[in-house]
């Protein structure tokens, strides 16, 4: 599990792009058979993703001081490939792409397989820790309630899927959903936003192979790019605005974690104060 500490946004003013991709940007998640794992500093979110063609299971890090991985944490799952299955505390669950599932704080043994290794699943990993148990839940993409919002005028033509959130699967401090651009679409969070109070985490994925996101980070009035491939993640912290645009379509899981719950609590950043 590779650790990244905290920066401050008069570090980040300071970095160069080898820096800030160092702070920030994830390399490829999804490996064989092999749990990936980010720990970042900002409140303490875990990252990760699996793309398994066996059963794997999620195992306990030093790092942690836990008998297990989920002694004092919670994690949210999110299907990106073909069908796959999860098992937790005992119980094993299907899930199709694009389906969720939350999973809460003590459960014991975790583990991710595909229903066809020809055809596997990609599961994205998101955790945090966590104060009280919440049930085990899984969510459709259709029971995510996916709504339309944007315009093709402005490129940003889009459908959101909330699966971990106030009105949704419950957590103890989880927000979690994905969003995927209409074709001819390539803005995302545009005007973007910050939101002090937690932390949040872009994984971008069917972006494809040749193609990139630039995804704005910083300040409003200090901001930064990196540029983004399939598979890749991007960690933002509180400060940050956080917003991309690809040179095609493409989808991403976003996620939060931090003092506030409430999905729409958010600071506008609006594009007239951008630099």
């Amino acid at each position: 599990m590779e650790i990244r500490f905290t920066q401050s946004p008069k570090e980040v003013r300071q970095m160069n792009t080898e820096e800030l991709r160092a702070a920030f940007l994830t390399d490829e998640l999804m490996q064989e058979n092999r749990i990936s794992l980010v720990y970042t500093h900002y409140d303490r979110v875990i990252l990760g993703g699996v793309k398994p063609t066996k059963k794997t299971s999620l195992e306990t890090h030093a790092e942690l001081r836990a008998d297990f991985f989920l002694q004092r944490r919670e994690l949210g799952v999110i299907n990106v490939g073909g069908k796959g299955m999860v098992t937790a505390g005992g119980k094993s669950y299907t899930l199709d792409r694009l389906d969720g599932m939350y999973i809460g704080m003590n459960t014991q043994e975790v583990t991710f397989e595909s229903t066809d290794a020809a055809h596997p699943a990609l599961f994205f990993l998101l955790s945090a820790p966590a104060h009280r148990e919440c049930p085990v839940q899984v969510c459709t993409a259709q029971e995510a309630q996916p709504s339309t919002i944007g315009a093709a005028a402005t490129a940003n033509e889009r459908t959101i899927y909330k699966y971990i959130h106030a009105e949704g699967m419950q957590s103890c401090q989880l927000v979690m959903g994905l969003t995927t651009l209409k074709s001819g679409s390539v803005w995302n969070t545009m005007p973007p936003h910050t939101h002090s109070r937690r932390m949040e985490m872009y994984f971008y994925f069917d972006l494809p192979a040749e193609q990139r996101v630039f995804h704005f980070m910083g300040e409003p009035t200090e901001t930064r790019h990196l540029l983004v491939a399939n598979h890749q993640a991007i960690i933002s912290p509180p400060w940050s605005v956080h917003s991309g645009c690809g040179t095609s379509n493409y989808s991403f899981i976003w996620g939060m974690a931090g003092e506030n719950y409430t999905y729409t609590d958010m600071d506008p950043a609006p594009l007239g104060q951008l630099r």
